[in-house]
């Protein structure tokens, strides 16, 4: 490390990063609208100013493409702009820039800045200093940095924003200090309140939560569905129009402002991003490697409905399974995909394929109309996407709301879409484009003695409870 070198980055990046907010937090003149997260990482920030000194070691963690640096330069605006904290005392670093051009790593950065602007050490800090740290994932050991630095002074509040693989590289001693947030692709209520200025009724999402996983109180979710729907009355176009527009290509932040086209193609662009700087540098790879995760990517989404296996990949793409699963695996990472696998036990999990979905729906959308092979209007085609759809749904809630919830395919023939694990049984889910009749999940209930049983479809207009069967639009799941 050169010092004068870093010395001088730090000076350049307090200074411009005023000038950096119009770029960043404007498109053609009009003020990128915050995400639901930004709410929750201000709560965090102002209990900090009030005094209390938990929760000021902050991971945001999630796919590229979602708004992470946004989210750093609108929580800036707010520190210098409505808490009048002064611009020497916030920070924002780049953690990429910090590394491949200033060649030092995040802890010399942060004693630099301390030290040249503040005259001091973390120790002897008498006033409160916001670090927000931008690609951490570019240094190593970023969480041992964090690590320090927090135990050193209870005046320092920091963020570290990097891709989802940041969970997978915490220092032991870092993770019981950090306070851990997601972001991911925006839901029905948030792209419209974000889209078209329609407010939520307050706690929707928690009355279908309870209603899906816990057997929860019905009338009060459709006394919630019956509000959400009377605020989109308000939408220009119908509701089931809106919400395809929303599933085909409308849950990443930047959608708002692009056409379709250009979303598929960032979408594309994102997807080769993630190969090159977040899959090939959680693990080393020789070169030829990146062909052969684009391919399975595009695998993955041109294929029909039903599992895959390692054996499968190997043999098409003649790699060893061992490649195929360290890439599944990284990819997982990542969260540009996750894993369903089949219920049963250890052994059946291990002899059945898997199944593969993505993030967001358009994610598969971007890779085939890169591919020549999109055919949205084709039931089969809309019944892959909503499937991904719904199980993105679930993945969702178990990664912000229920570690424990495992989430299963039937592979069983003639088996349901999914199967949910709880702590109060078994769950059947069958997801479904145009009618479809009860047969499939009564004889999932009967077989997994479940207290019930969830159709999710776009045949339903309404919330609604036949039996032991409960049934769910696909635009009132979010």
């Amino acid at each position: 490390m050169d010092q004068e070198i870093l010395n001088n980055f730090i000076s350049e990046k307090l200074s411009e990063t005023q000038s950096l907010l119009e770029e960043n937090l404007f498109i053609n003149n009009t003020p990128i609208e915050h995400r639901d997260i930004y709410y929750g990482l201000i709560t965090h920030i102002n209990n900090f100013l009030k005094g209390y000194k938990e929760n000021r070691f902050i991971t945001l963690t999630g796919l590229r493409g979602l708004g992470k640096t946004t989210v750093l330069f609108q929580l800036y605006e707010y520190l210098t702009i409505e808490k009048n904290i002064s611009k020497n005392n916030v920070l924002y670093l780049p953690t990429d820039e910090l590394v491949n051009y200033a060649g030092a790593d995040l802890y010399e950065a942060i004693n630099t800045f301390i030290m040249n602007e503040h005259y001091t050490s973390p120790v002897f800090l008498d006033k409160e200093l916001f670090i927000l740290i931008d690609e951490a994932q570019y240094d190593k050991k970023w969480s041992l940095a964090g690590k320090i630095i927090h135990d050193k002074s209870k005046k320092i509040f920091l963020i570290f924003t990097g891709s989802s693989a940041l969970n997978f590289e915490m220092n032991v001693d870092a993770v019981r200090r950090i306070k851990k947030e997601s972001i991911f692709p925006m839901n029905f209520q948030e792209y419209n309140f974000l889209k078209n200025n329609i407010i939520s009724p307050k706690n929707y999402d928690f009355s279908l939560y309870d209603l899906i996983f816990n057997n929860g109180n019905l009338n009060k979710a459709i006394k919630k569905e019956k509000e959400m729907k009377n605020s989109l009355l308000n939408l220009n176009n119908p509701l089931n129009t809106e919400w395809e527009k929303f599933l085909l290509w409308g849950d990443f932040p930047f959608s708002l402002q692009m056409n379709k086209e250009e979303v598929y193609n960032r979408i594309f662009a994102m997807i080769n991003k993630i190969i090159e700087k977040d899959v090939l540098n959680l693990k080393s790879f020789n070169s030829n490697m990146s062909s052969t995760i684009s391919q399975i990517i595009t695998y993955i989404a041109l294929q029909d409905p039903g599992g895959t296996s390692d054996k499968k990949l190997a043999t098409i793409l003649s790699k060893s399974q061992k490649s195929i699963r360290e890439i599944l695996n990284i990819l997982e990472k990542t969260h540009l995909l996750f894993a369903v696998r089949p219920y049963g036990s250890g052994g059946k999990q291990l002899r059945k394929p898997w199944k593969y979905y993505f993030l967001s729906p358009a994610i598969n959308i971007a890779i085939r109309y890169k591919m020549g092979g999109l055919r949205i209007n084709e039931r089969k085609y809309l019944g892959i996407l909503v499937e991904n759809f719904v199980a993105s749904y679930f993945f969702k809630y178990k990664q912000n709301n229920n570690p424990f919830l495992n989430i299963y395919y039937d592979p069983g023939k003639n088996g349901v879409d999914f199967l949910l694990e709880t702590i109060n049984g078994i769950i059947p889910v069958e997801v479904s484009i145009g009618k479809k009749d009860k047969k499939q999940i009564s004889q999932a209930i009967k077989r997994y003695k479940s207290k019930q049983g969830i159709i999710i479809s776009n045949t339903t207009s309404s919330i609604k409870k036949e039996e032991d069967i409960i049934y769910i639009p696909l635009h009132s799941l979010g």
